[in-house]
């Protein structure tokens, strides 16, 4: 069986540990002092690119469940990791219906748990096609408001006053 390799660079490797540990509902197979690694069969893998008009590099990352009852899961092992978990019934994003959870890892890395109900012919509620980007309201991965400013919709490293805001 084939598996998805994601490698994320992080601030803090135990902080990082205590997270992914949590979330994953699974320790590391492999512990270095710089490194560690977990070998999972379960999630399995959604892989999705687009073309939206904001900077090319890693948006969000996911984990995609096949129930209500997995998604009550992954809030309550979420909501133990972290206070600010946000919390989108019924969001059309990325031409489907879902009901999804949203965290930010300890690094500002933006993680949606979602399970989808319905597919949809748009790719968000304020898009009418492929070609248009989406606006501000339109299908956006949500983050902490920084002191001061406004959130805007794409992660913090590749944020720009241009980009939705």
């Amino acid at each position: 069986m084939k598996r998805l390799h994601v490698h994320v660079s992080v601030d803090s490797l135990a902080d990082s540990i205590k997270f992914y540990s949590g979330m994953f509902a699974a320790e590391p197979t492999v512990v270095k002092p710089d490194y560690a690694k977990w070998m999972l069969d379960d999630p399995r893998v959604n892989f999705a690119v687009s073309q939206r008009g904001l900077d090319a590099g890693l948006n969000h990352l996911g984990i995609q469940v096949e129930s209500a009852g997995e998604l009550a899961e992954m809030e309550g092992r979420l909501s133990r990791l972290q206070s600010s978990v946000l919390e989108q019934s019924n969001a059309s994003c990325c031409y489907a219906k879902s009901d999804k959870y949203w965290v930010e890892d300890p690094s500002g890395i933006a993680w949606e748990t979602f399970h989808t109900l319905d597919s949809i012919p748009v790719f968000g509620e304020h898009t009418t096609s492929a070609e248009k980007p989406a606006d501000a309201g339109a299908c956006c991965v949500p983050l902490a408001k920084t002191e001061g400013k406004s959130s805007c919709c794409v992660p913090k490293a590749q944020s720009k006053a241009s980009a939705c805001c």
